[in-house]
């Protein structure tokens, strides 16, 4: 089973800053230092019956100050040594700088050989993020520097899709910035039980954005709502989002390291999934678009 594994990430403590991983910053995890180290390539192999054929590192704090320096010690330690694992990376990138501050990081991430698009974790203040006009008018900038650009330009769009409000107006932003390919993290953390109004909210969200063509939707991060996430509920979760995104906009990701929270090693997560009862269903083409073919066109890989 060949895979594009699209959200991964890699840490290198001894140089990066990484604040959120220190025992004194949030998230106040019990268990963060079971990541707190640094993550290298070698620790992403696979073997039989899965062949990692290639990934996107997500952005995860080495200098949010200059982001560019997270992609050049990726490329320092991946691309340099010509590897033939096809890679791709996503730089922080802070939407409430001045514009022409934002527009001179997106220039200098430009020239990366791994560049293929940007992240600004939104959570819980999405709506105040995105109805502030600093923000909306660095998303524009956005748009129109993905326009330039022959591939585009992803952004990784994180935030809890139970907050109505904040994906209704996301709406609104994704409709104007059609440059952007817009790309939901962690399936917009559905929640935990599925007969309670935050899993109706979650659902109509899901509902609402999967109509619009410049979106995608990533399948991982159980372990950040529920550390020991049931069979049946992912079962559900994958299931529910597949029908409402279609074949072609829906990528099955691993969120490693922060996956080891709930499996002992990354081939147990793969393990797990491919073993799904949810995957076993599915056509050999439906298999490889999840696990592949959509991660190398949203990319552009």
């Amino acid at each position: 089973m060949k895979i594009i594994d699209p959200h991964i990430h890699l840490f290198n403590v001894e140089e990066g800053d990484y604040h959120w991983l220190k025992a004194e910053s949030p998230p106040f995890w019990s268990d963060k230092s079971l990541i707190n180290k640094s993550f290298t390539f070698s620790d992403i192999k696979l073997s039989s019956p899965i062949n990692l054929e290639g990934f996107i590192h997500i952005e995860a704090g080495f200098d949010n100050s200059q982001p560019w320096r997270e992609l050049e010690f990726l490329e320092d330690t991946i691309l340099n040594q010509k590897n033939k694992t096809l890679f791709k990376a996503i730089a922080s990138i802070d939407l409430t700088k001045p514009t022409l501050h934002l527009e001179q990081d997106l220039d200098i991430l430009a020239k990366q050989k791994s560049f293929t698009g940007v992240r600004h974790i939104f959570d819980e203040q999405a709506l105040q993020l995105l109805t502030d006009r600093q923000v909306l008018d660095n998303i524009a900038a956005l748009n129109e520097f993905a326009k330039a650009r022959n591939q585009g330009i992803v952004f990784e769009t994180q935030l809890f899709l139970s907050d109505r409000q904040a994906v209704k107006t996301i709406c609104t932003v994704i409709e104007k910035s059609t440059h952007i390919k817009f790309i939901i993290n962690h399936a917009g953390f559905p929640p935990t039980a599925h007969l309670i109004a935050p899993w109706q909210h979650w659902y109509d969200s899901l509902c609402e954005l999967a109509s619009l063509p410049n979106i995608a939707v990533k399948c991982s991060g159980w372990e950040m709502v529920d550390r020991e996430f049931q069979k049946a509920r992912l079962n559900k979760q994958l299931s529910v989002i597949l029908n409402t995104f279609g074949v072609n906009k829906v990528m099955l990701a691993s969120n490693f390291p922060l996956c080891l929270f709930s499996h002992k090693s990354y081939q147990d997560y793969w393990l797990s999934i491919i073993q799904s009862d949810f995957f076993q269903k599915l056509t050999m083409q439906e298999k490889s678009a999840l696990c592949y073919h959509n991660a190398l066109n949203w990319y552009s890989m």
